[in-house]
Order: C-alpha cells, then sequence, then structure tokens
C-alpha cells in the first residue's frame, strides 16, 4: 500500500466519500479509501505527513473554459509533480477562447464536495476529465475523495476509465 494510512475498500466506505463520490466509486476499479486529518489534505502536508511520495499523489484541478458567452467546466488530472497547462493544452483542447481555474464557490457548488478534496470520481456528467499520461500511466495514485477529510487510492488506468475520460499529454513538467 501507499503510505502510513489503513486503506479500506472503498465501496464500503461510504462515510468517508462526499455523496456523488459514493454514488460513482463502485464502479471505479480496486478504488480504496483511507481516513485523514483535514487539516492535512492539501497535497505537500499530505505526502510529507503519511509518507506518500508526491509522484504518487494526483490533483484534480476544476477550469472554466469560455467561447462566445457559454461556459462549460472540466477536471485535469495531473501528478502532483507537475502544472496541468491550462492556458495551452487545455485550452485547445477544449477549443475555449479563455480557460481559467474555477472559482472555489463554483467548484464546490457544482461538484458537490469540498475544496481540497474534489475528486474526477462523480463529477456531473458530462464534464470532460482531462488525464495527464503520466496519471493514466501510474500503477495506483492517491486522489481526493470529495472530502478534506479522506482520501481514494485508485489505478491510473481506473482514472482513464471514467466517462468523460481523455488521456492527453496534459502537464508541464
Amino acid at each position: 500500500m501507499v503510505g502510513s494510512l489503513d486503506w479500506t475498500a472503498a465501496g464500503g466506505a461510504g462515510d468517508l466519500l462526499a455523496p456523488p463520490v459514493a454514488a460513482a466509486v463502485g464502479a471505479v476499479a480496486d478504488a480504496r479509501a483511507a481516513e485523514i486529518d483535514p487539516g492535512l489534505a492539501d497535497t505537500a502536508a499530505f505526502c510529507e505527513h503519511y509518507g506518500v511520495p508526491m509522484e504518487a499523489s494526483a490533483n484534480c484541478v476544476v477550469v472554466a473554459a469560455k467561447r462566445g458567452g457559454e461556459t462549460t467546466y472540466a477536471a485535469c488530472m495531473v501528478l502532483a509533480t507537475d502544472r496541468a497547462d491550462v492556458n495551452g493544452v487545455v485550452r485547445k483542447h477544449l477549443g475555449a477562447r479563455k480557460v481559467s481555474f474555477a472559482p472555489m464557490d463554483d467548484a464546490t457548488s457544482r461538484t458537490g464536495m469540498e475544496y481540497g478534496g474534489i475528486t474526477p470520481v462523480g463529477l456531473p456528467a458530462g464534464w470532460p476529465i482531462l488525464v495527464d499520461e503520466a496519471v493514466a500511466a501510474a500503477p495506483e495514485v492517491v486522489i481526493g475523495s470529495g472530502l478534506r477529510r479522506s482520501k481514494l487510492l485508485v489505478p491510473g488506468k481506473a482514472l482513464a476509465a471514467l466517462p468523460g475520460a481523455q488521456v492527453i499529454a496534459l502537464a508541464q513538467r
């Protein structure tokens, strides 16, 4: 297992998952969940405290893409060691004029998840999920659970198999 956490099958850990995540996690092969200190939910503090290598952790960022007066939302998954190329790759891939990180209030209200715990599992139907190829290739990665007080551990290929997922070269390294 990854880090010093007590991982358990995510399907039986509904109390550790935000409602939309609990409803969707059954479709994610080999997903496991673990409780954490919510004060340590941010990636760097989490990885240091629980002994999880940064390259075994992936971040989910919600972006707002604008074109012709319309705003659409998407999620981007990159390893914690990388940054999503939002203004280049993401903007072009989504066919947007402008892409920015979604404001916290928008991201949390639209996903039903807590800021700092947003995950691609259980996102609204129709949202593109852009998964960096390094995340998709990872044997397993730690991601958010929808709540700040827990994390999920999933195979990278399970993220690539989510509805709406597209594997692309997304990261700036």
